[in-house]
């Protein structure tokens, strides 16, 4: 298929030795509908709420695509953001300035530890919160051998696997997951996972409803909701760092209402981060209005 000139596989674009996820145009008013939806949760509670979407690697690394490959143009959506009057957080510019860097992984879809660091600074920014420093952090090589979403996917499995890297010390940090319902201690890194195939899931152990990160050392940094996808879960390590509190909710799993949860847990502000490819596929952000 390749001599025969084909770039695109399962979705899938071959980009020497990178593979990108396709992004397909959104379904006729989803993209509004979801937007529409963020706004009317900001009606439910009293805390500010915040709006961040991440380009996918299709548009950060849009130079390493095929000539002539067919991807939606992402920015429509970062422009209909903006345009809600909500306050938004600038990911694309954050990561578009390393774009020359292993910011995505090559045979996943996710951003890599170093995208997520850029992210996480994207965001304390957007909040008027100091910057983490990279040379606080030492980098662990955990994996030489990860083969992602995009390497199942596309069927092509000759490329050099994905090096995974874990920055964030564990020490004084509690994590608690509710996959069950109730509550059960995590950890920021779930190693068993190393030993599997998806090894993203290491990043807090993968999907989940709920899950709660705790900082001992930072009683007084307050408390932040991500409703979110499971690019969160590289970041919330960073995020971890600058507030006592850090609660992530995935409306995939989690049903309750979301004001409830955040006037219940006393949350300081709320984060609305999805993915570009997650935010204009997923129907349950209309949970949100609940």
């Amino acid at each position: 298929e390749q001599l025969l000139g084909k770039t695109l596989f399962n979705g899938v674009f071959l980009c020497g030795d990178t593979l990108i996820s396709q992004v397909p145009a959104p379904e006729n008013g989803q993209m509004e509908k979801s937007l529409s939806y963020i706004q009317r949760l900001t009606e439910k509670v009293s805390v500010p709420v915040y709006l961040g979407i991440i380009p996918s690697a299709a548009e950060v690394w849009k130079d390493k695509l095929p000539a002539g490959a067919q991807s939606w143009d992402q920015t429509q959506l970062l422009e209909a953001a903006e345009q809600t009057g909500l306050p938004t957080i600038d990911f694309h510019t954050a990561l578009t300035l390393h774009a020359q860097e292993p910011i995505f992984y090559r045979t996943d879809h996710h951003w890599t530890t170093l995208g997520a660091f850029y992210g996480a600074n994207a965001l304390l920014e957007s909040l008027g919160m100091e910057p983490l420093d990279a040379a606080d952090y030492t980098p662990q090589v955990v994996s030489e051998s990860f083969n992602g979403t995009l390497y199942s996917t596309s069927g092509i499995h000759w490329l050099t696997p994905d090096e995974m890297e874990y920055w964030v010390e564990e020490d004084g940090i509690s994590v608690t997951s509710w996959r069950t319902g109730s509550p059960e201690p995590a950890a920021l890194y779930d190693r068993r996972y190393l030993e599997k195939k998806d090894k993203y899931s290491s990043f807090l152990g993968g999907n989940q409803p709920l899950c709660v990160l705790k900082n001992e050392h930072n009683p007084d940094g307050g408390k932040i909701l991500l409703v979110r996808d499971s690019y969160s879960d590289s970041l919330a390590p960073f995020l971890a760092q600058s507030f006592s509190e850090v609660h992530l909710l995935d409306l995939r799993y989690y049903r309750a209402p979301v004001a409830q949860y955040a006037a219940e847990n006393d949350i300081d502000e709320i984060v609305v981060l999805y993915s570009v490819p997650n935010f204009i596929t997923d129907r349950n952000l209309v949970l949100l209005t609940q």
